[in-house]
């Protein structure tokens, strides 16, 4: 059995991305990005005092890591129903008292409607996968839902185009039960976006028993471009900046009224 999937030039994400892939998240990549999620954001969230905005919210990684570090209210932002699915499941594991704090949106930030919810807003591995019309839509958002002063993390896109070849990064195989999960990512560049797409295999003992493939398209940006988007929408540089240069910590100006 083999399933094409392709999103393309999406402007939003839709009720359908994602299918694919989120059965294959959990068990090839979570692991290794929770660990990822506690290094980066963990010390911010600890330090949250009205509420944390979690936006692309996938899985659950960053939302879960949210609960247990903190003690505020954790908005979680996932419209594609495919990730939204093992969320809620994961959400239902929970204690009781850590669900109350807890609120899953299932349309886009802009959408919900939020405002002035939060003091910290993270958008983990989801800002390459938007066009820069849908960016200036979530900068507009993100200034609505956060309150002045309230600090914006975000894990940068590719700064640039890929070279002409393509790269490939495949995921360690995991065993469950009989079957071995396996997968890659191949991207490669078009014009001024990047192909990304995602091939997943399911094998007992050497024999395919099914694959499929799902292919998103990125947007590069560079550091500069992003703080220059950011500073049009009331946003500036956070000082001291993060260590990891992987993400951009930006402050929303606490002047604004």
């Amino acid at each position: 059995m083999r399933t094409h999937m392709h999103s393309s030039r999406p402007a939003r994400v839709r009720q359908d991305d994602y299918v694919v892939s989120a059965e294959f998240y959990d068990i090839l990549q979570a692991e290794q990005d929770a660990v990822r999620v506690r290094r980066l954001y963990s010390r911010a969230v600890e330090s949250a005092r009205l509420g944390v905005l979690d936006v692309g919210a996938g899985t659950g990684r960053v939302t879960l890591m949210s609960l247990l570090a903190s003690q505020v209210d954790v908005h979680a932002i996932e419209p594609a129903h495919a990730m939204r699915t093992p969320l809620m499941t994961r959400l239902a594991s929970l204690p009781a008292d850590l669900r109350a704090r807890v609120t899953v949106h299932s349309t886009t930030l802009s959408e919900a409607g939020l405002r002035k919810v939060a003091d910290l807003a993270i958008c983990h591995n989801m800002i390459a996968c938007l066009s820069p019309s849908a960016r200036h839509v979530l900068w507009t958002a993100l200034a609505e839902a956060l309150v002045p002063g309230g600090s914006l993390l975000l894990q940068l896109p590719p700064p640039g185009l890929l070279p002409d070849e393509v790269t490939e990064r495949r995921f360690p195989e995991q065993q469950v039960g009989r079957h071995q999960y396996g997968g890659r990512m191949v991207l490669s560049a078009e014009r001024d976006r990047i192909r990304t797409r995602f091939d997943y295999w399911v094998r007992e003992r050497g024999l395919l028993l099914r694959e499929h493939t799902e292919t998103f398209w990125m947007w590069p940006a560079s550091r500069t471009e992003m703080i220059k988007d950011l500073e049009d929408h009331g946003f500036v540089p956070q000082q001291p900046p993060l260590e990891d240069p992987a993400v951009l910590a930006m402050t929303l100006d606490p002047h604004l009224q």
